[in-house]
């Protein structure tokens, strides 16, 4: 993209008062933004209101600011990471985005040069709560495994919990392969990562898959763009699976919108007595397919159906699940426990259940949860 072209979008992009709505009959009436801005204020009132025409006649508070930081930015690229500017006019523009009612009128998009949005047809979105339980970030990363050694690169949003748990895992099913592993999309602009915890996560990323926003660079982690971003990674991945949500959560915002784009959402049930289940249990009620293995989401997607899916490894590289008939943790069962229950279920004596319990956690079979609770850890 020269740097003139550059100007134009990002000047009609920045434009207060004119939405990608009106933006998009801007750009059908009158072809790419450069021409949009040579026209006269008569013929602009023909397309767009009184006060957006105005509007268009002047440049916006810091637009040549913007260009200038986004026109270095594109220049830092290098042969492994690229950074691309992608634009309703550019043919790599995703072509499930143009589905929508409100598609971005241009992507940043960082990461290996190699790849691109237009091979996102085969994605499934991850999602899930910023605090999962233990279980729960198992399972996101185990998924996310799974579906990417079935061929799915993995879409989700940075965020902490399931969202970074879920990069994770489709990381580690592309291993040294170099593949289109992961997309991350953003609330915020390319040159800056949040939550910052999560920069050599993003690091890893741009090395085999790609970190995306419609928002301008510098644009700092604002609370309204985070649920505005999800209807991107909605839009690009071929269907959503919730891992776990509570009932107020963004991850819902992502499932409805998938489904209002005519897509799949899948959820993993949890227990009835989790506040972190319930957002997942009432996805299923309104019509979720409730997901107990990565089979259950590749029989809906036909066409990608691997003939054979590898064994997602143990979480965090623990050793082999334990005998079936191990007593404590058939004691234990699947919901959180407190020593005393589990004291009161076995006849065990508070230090020897002690002992066993350290065992188990360092084996990675249970994880200690707050308020003394113990809560067994199965492998998806």
């Amino acid at each position: 993209m020269e740097r003139a072209e550059l100007a134009g979008w990002l000047r009609l992009s920045l434009t207060p008062g004119i939405g990608d709505g009106a933006a998009r009959r801007l750009l059908a009436a009158f072809g790419l933004p450069e021409r949009i801005f040579a026209q006269p204020d008569a013929a602009l009132r023909e397309v767009v209101s009184h006060a957006q025409a105005e509007a268009l006649m002047q440049p916006p508070t810091g637009l040549q600011a913007q260009i200038d930081l986004t026109w270095q930015w594109l220049q830092a690229g290098d042969d492994q990471v690229s950074r691309r500017v992608v634009t309703l006019g550019d043919a790599g523009y995703p072509a499930s985005l143009l589905e929508m009612a409100d598609p971005p009128l241009m992507l940043y998009v960082l990461g290996a040069c190699d790849f691109d949005l237009t091979q996102l047809g085969h994605s499934i979105a991850v999602v899930g709560s910023r605090n999962p339980t233990p279980q729960g970030a198992t399972n996101a990363r185990s998924f996310a495994r799974a579906l990417g050694e079935a061929g799915l690169p993995v879409v989700s949003g940075l965020a902490l919990g399931v969202d970074g748990a879920a990069h994770l895992g489709a990381l580690d099913a592309a291993g040294d392969v170099h593949r289109l592993a992961t997309v991350a999309v953003v609330g915020t602009g390319l040159d800056r990562v949040y939550p910052a915890r999560h920069r050599d996560l993003a690091h890893r990323i741009t090395l085999q898959g790609l970190i995306v926003s419609e928002l301008p660079l510098g644009t700092p982690p604002l609370t309204q763009n985070f649920p505005k971003r999800n209807r991107l990674i909605a839009g690009l991945a071929r269907g959503t699976l919730v891992v776990e949500a509570a009932l107020q959560s963004g991850s819902l915002i992502t499932a409805r919108l998938t489904s209002e784009q005519g897509k799949e959402v899948f959820a993993i049930p949890g227990s009835i007595h989790s506040p972190q289940s319930r957002g997942c249990h009432a996805l299923i009620r309104q019509g979720a397919k409730l997901v107990e293995s990565v089979g259950d989401i590749l029989e809906e997607l036909p066409p990608l159906q691997a003939p054979r899916i590898a064994a997602a490894p143990a979480p965090n590289g623990a050793s082999a699940a334990p005998r079936a008939d191990n007593p404590l943790l058939e004691a234990l069962g699947h919901e959180p426990v407190s020593l005393d229950a589990l004291g009161a279920r076995t006849g065990w004596s508070a230090a020897a259940l002690q002992a066993k319990m350290l065992e188990l956690e360092l084996d990675g079979h249970v994880s200690r949860l707050p308020g003394g609770l113990f809560q067994r850890v199965a492998a998806t």
